[in-house]
Formats: structure tokens, C-alpha cells, sequence
């Protein structure tokens, strides 16, 4: 009997795979992390929305987020905030690396990143309510989440 595809390729040793799973992790989050982090007032980390223009983002953003598009992601602009702020970066969905570019940006420039896969597509997926309007750049405040 032969191995079904998912076998023909022996699974990584135990030690591979946690580094390979922590690595990722690193890297990313979820929608659902998110999420949780906004209704129960955990928010320790700064949520970007990369993409879009000023009037996509009133339309329709995650809460709390702030608009900062990843071409505006500059050293100058980003001294806003304690070299030590975790960013988490999302951008409309898979079909776009927006927040793939605002990460690298962020790297760049030393800051600590993730990035939030699924993006608004996965908020949505995930059905989680959307905010609407103009948010206020300041870091300092803090939307109610509508979760």
C-alpha cells in the first residue's frame, strides 16, 4: 500500500517543527487574537491599517486601528511611538501584501511587528463588526472595539 500524499513527505522532526511553528507565530497573528485582545482591553501593541485611502478607511476598518498607509511608514513618522511598541499591520485581505510591505518597513526601521493574516477579509470571515468614520491619529486613543 502506498503512503497517501499528505505521508509521502515524512512530517519534520518534533524539534523542527517547533521552531518552524514559534518562528511563524513571531510573525503573526489572527483576526481571532485580535479580536480578543480589543474586548477585553488587552491592547498592548499599536493595529495598522496600511492600505486604502483616507475615505476606504472611514468606510470600513478594524477598531482601533489607525491609518497609517505603508508608503507614510517613515523613522519621523513612527518616533510618535516608544521604540519598544509592538505593530500589528493588516491590509485588505490575502490578495494584497500591503501589510507585508508596512512589516518590512517596520523591520527596517527596528520596530517589533506582526501581521495580522486574513487582513479585512478575514475580520469579515470571521464576522466581526467593522468601525466606521475617522479615527484620530494619536496612538493614545483607544476606539471601543464593537466586537
Amino acid at each position: 500500500m502506498h503512503p497517501s500524499p499528505v505521508a509521502q513527505i515524512p512530517a519534520a522532526p518534533s524539534a523542527v517543527a517547533l521552531a518552524h511553528f514559534a518562528g511563524r507565530l513571531s510573525l503573526e497573528t489572527d483576526c481571532a487574537d485580535v479580536a480578543e485582545s480589543l474586548r477585553d482591553g488587552t491592547v498592548d501593541f499599536v493595529l495598522l491599517h496600511v492600505v486604502g485611502s483616507a475615505e476606504a478607511y472611514a468606510r470600513q476598518h478594524v477598531p482601533g486601528a489607525l491609518h497609517l498607509p505603508h508608503r507614510q511608514i517613515t523613522a519621523e513618522r513612527m518616533s510618535e511611538w516608544p521604540a519598544d511598541t509592538l505593530f500589528v499591520v493588516y491590509c485588505a485581505g490575502p490578495h494584497c501584501n500591503g501589510a507585508d510591505r508596512a512589516a518590512l518597513r517596520l523591520a527596517q526601521l527596528g520596530r517589533p511587528v506582526k501581521l495580522m493574516l486574513g487582513g479585512l477579509t478575514g475580520w469579515a470571515d470571521e464576522g466581526f463588526a467593522f468601525a466606521s468614520g475617522e479615527t484620530a491619529g494619536s496612538h493614545r486613543e483607544r476606539s471601543e472595539p464593537g466586537i
